[in-house]
């Protein structure tokens, strides 16, 4: 199910400045029947992108009612909020009054093999690299032209995710989750103030381990951690088994975030 603006519908107009430019953010938030427990933080990140991007902000309580709306019929579903700026006259020029475009759609939870979570997900080492620019780094904007090349690299079906790098050398994140890495005992995820997104489940991470380190993480030292994970808040925390042949076993640390994970109310997902 689908709503735009509130209504059931399934499209928007051509002159859509989200369409057109990319003019917008947006959410994708795990529902378990009618709780999504990581929606505050989805709901802080998107609130802080309207006001570096300047569009009109969506009440919260409005896009909760109408996620229960379109998610009621699954038992789990990923629900995607989409906010553009809306329609505009052609040109970047943002209008004057803008008239944000909300959509709430609902989609069934993809099914996850129990041996990603036990075992690991495969990488691939991606030679697509995100450019800098502070202005977007850590919201979810529209404009997901790197990820979308980044992803095309590979079509091998054992691969799972891709290691992706910025302009200077230094591991920032997989194409759709971000990254942490277990270096001399220390857990380490990537800056995300130039680059990157500042993931809902990355902060939740952040939050349990306390120690985590924050900086910048050449890939020669990301390729030398005793552990590597993903985190996301569709799939929730994904050992890294490879990245191209260099080899990882889910640890400690690894483990201990999986399940702080279900503690948040996702069911168990190991085997």
């Amino acid at each position: 199910m689908m709503l735009i603006n509130g209504h059931p519908h399934d499209s928007v107009s051509a002159l859509d400045r989200g369409l057109s430019y990319g003019d917008g953010l947006f959410e994708t938030v795990r529902f378990v029947a009618d709780k999504a427990p990581l929606w505050a933080r989805h709901m802080q990140r998107m609130l802080a992108g309207c006001e570096r991007l300047r569009i009109p902000a969506p009440d919260p309580r409005q896009l909760w009612q109408e996620a229960l709306q379109v998610s009621g019929d699954f038992e789990q579903s990923v629900v995607r909020i989409t906010l553009t700026r809306g329609v505009g006259e052609r040109g970047y020029a943002p209008p004057a009054m803008a008239r944000t475009t909300r959509i709430v759609a609902a989609f069934a939870m993809p099914a996850i093999s129990s041996a990603l979570y036990s075992d690991g997900i495969r990488m691939h080492r991606c030679q697509t690299m995100l450019a800098d620019q502070p202005l977007l780094a850590g919201i979810k904007h529209l404009n997901r032209l790197e990820q979308v090349l980044a992803r095309a690299e590979w079509s091998d079906s054992s691969i799972g995710e891709g290691m992706v790098c910025d302009q200077h050398g230094n591991a920032i994140c997989a194409t759709a989750a971000n990254l942490f890495a277990v270096i001399d005992g220390v857990p380490v995820t990537p800056a995300v103030d130039r680059c990157g997104v500042a993931g809902v489940a990355r902060a939740a991470v952040l939050e349990a381990l306390g120690d985590c380190r924050v900086r910048d993480l050449p890939l020669c030292d990301c390729l030398r951690a005793s552990e590597l994970f993903l985190s996301s808040s569709i799939r929730g925390i994904l050992p890294v088994q490879a990245v191209g042949d260099t080899v990882y076993a889910p640890g400690p640390v690894t483990r201990a975030m999986q399940q702080r994970w279900r503690n948040l109310g996702f069911p168990t997902e190991q085997a």
